[in-house]
């Protein structure tokens, strides 16, 4: 005789062990501290400490051995210094991926609606029959000798034009993205933090290429009074500089990166929070903080021209709301025929997902 035993429910109750909540909250301060392991478990012992996370079967002792044992995390046995490994790194990613986009399945190929085709590289099984011209390699060879069987018996076995099928591919985009994150001082600046969504932003979206479109490319650079690339392993430790933006010196590399790649869908995305501040001429930074700098300006709508003619969009997310900004950003989006979202923190994620998704050009205020 079966048996059931009802308990009230709790909406506030999880499931998760011990381990798994205390890890959840040290990834997202991992994010905040820029990958410092130190800082970032201070931080968690103030929240036990408040929240009481902890309790005397689960200490926070035995978290850090876990941490240890399942390889999150490396000791130096001579210094003491405790870092976090790559397997939290990619951990990292992955839950900013979960935050900002959900959980998304894994696909073998990539399919971006962009404005050129792919090579035929997906098997599509529907069938067709032959038709003239139709290439040898797409002949589905089990399909056509069943047919030869079904219409010429097997006993005089012979195979027609007519009898051939064909399993056609499909046509799969690809897209070669560069992404330009803005490191200047500003992302911090007046008390807001600006960076960190940033950063969930640049991990999000390299995840989910890995996952969902294995053959892009995606090259990540920072920009403040230089710009420079980084790894994707470097994206949890991102901090701002004291640098002014230079924009131009981003594009520049940007479309460096992007000659370099043979793929001929290409975009730039180019996450910033204020207008371009900086100028590189020979050796020498042309530097203006105080409103819109013709000069600067100039030079930013001319590469924002130059990428339209090479037909590479750039897609701008302006976490920004003064009015002489967008005046900035509309302008340029107007040279480039891009994009320009202007966006709270919170919505910078779903706005990048769905414009890698579509690949849609209409710009959007």
């Amino acid at each position: 005789m079966h048996s059931f035993l009802f308990s009230k429910y709790n909406p506030h109750q999880s499931d998760k062990s011990s381990f798994d909540k205390l890890f959840e909250l040290l990834t997202q301060l991992l994010t905040y501290t820029s990958g410092d392991f130190n800082e970032a478990i201070q931080w968690l012992n103030e929240v036990d400490k408040e929240y009481k996370l902890t309790d005397d079967d689960y200490a926070m002792g035995d978290f850090i051995e876990d941490l240890k044992s399942k390889g999150y995390i490396d000791e130096n046995n001579q210094t003491g210094e405790i870092k976090i490994t790559p397997k939290t790194e990619q951990t990292i990613r992955q839950k900013s991926l979960e935050e900002i986009f959900g959980k998304i399945k894994k696909s073998k190929k990539g399919n971006h609606q962009i404005f050129k085709a792919g090579t035929g590289d997906e098997i599509n099984p529907e069938t067709r029959p032959f038709q003239f011209g139709d290439s040898m390699e797409l002949i589905d060879f089990t399909a056509s000798i069943r047919n030869a069987q079904v219409n010429h018996g097997i006993d005089s076995f012979r195979m027609n034009e007519d009898d051939l099928e064909i399993r056609e591919t499909d046509y799969k985009t690809q897209t070669s993205t560069v992404l330009m994150i803005d490191i200047s001082h500003s992302m911090i600046l007046y008390g807001e933090d600006r960076i960190t969504p940033a950063k969930k932003v640049a991990m999000a979206l390299s995840e989910l290429i890995k996952i969902k479109y294995p053959k892009d490319t995606l090259d990540i650079l920072v920009f403040g009074n230089d710009a420079w690339t980084i790894e994707i392993k470097d994206l949890p430790y991102l901090q701002v500089g004291p640098y002014h933006t230079n924009t131009v010196a981003g594009l520049e590399l940007a479309m460096e990166l992007l000659r370099k790649r043979k793929n001929p869908n290409k975009q730039i995305f180019m996450i910033t929070d204020g207008k371009p501040t900086c100028l590189k001429i020979g050796k020498n930074y042309y530097k203006n903080s105080f409103g819109i700098d013709r000069k600067i300006l100039t030079r930013c709508m001319s590469l924002a021209i130059q990428c339209k003619k090479l037909k590479i969009p750039i897609t701008t997310f302006m976490i920004a709301s003064d009015p002489y900004l967008k005046s900035f950003v509309q302008e340029f989006t107007e040279a480039n025929k891009g994009k320009a979202f202007f966006a709270g923190l919170d919505k910078l994620g779903s706005f990048i997902f769905k414009d890698f998704e579509s690949g849609k050009t209409k710009p959007m205020n």
